[in-house]
């Protein structure tokens, strides 16, 4: 039980910090309520109604997402890998090399395909 008495500690502090902070925040704060305080609020742009259909997305943000999640999941194996290298053997760092061409072809495929290209 000893080893978890400092992250109970923490989350106790934690949780202390929070009520404290809320109770103060509705004690302290302004209380002027109007339209535009209720209103939602999209970057400064006045929202508009979504369309009946849902609305179409530009494909570049699909494809953002999906750079994203390839670039993740290579950061996700080379990171254990580059903190047990020295453990590795030859098998291993072919495996990686190997890995890591593949996400090469893959971002060299969305240069060439234009994904990276912004209008």
């Amino acid at each position: 039980m000893s080893p978890y008495v400092p992250v109970l500690g923490l989350m106790l502090l934690a949780g202390i910090f929070v009520s404290v902070a809320m109770f103060l925040s509705s004690r302290v704060g302004p209380r002027r309520f109007n339209r535009s305080k209720y209103d939602s609020f999209e970057c400064g742009i006045e929202p508009t109604p979504a369309p009946v259909g849902g609305g179409r997305f530009d494909v570049k943000y699909y494809v953002t997402a999906m750079l994203f999640i390839v670039f993740d999941i290579e950061v996700v194996f080379l990171y254990p890998w580059a903190v047990a290298f020295d453990k590795l053997g030859t098998f291993a760092v072919v495996e990686m090399a190997i890995f890591i061409v593949t996400v090469f072809v893959v971002y060299l495929y969305v240069l060439r395909r234009g994904g990276l290209e912004w209008d």
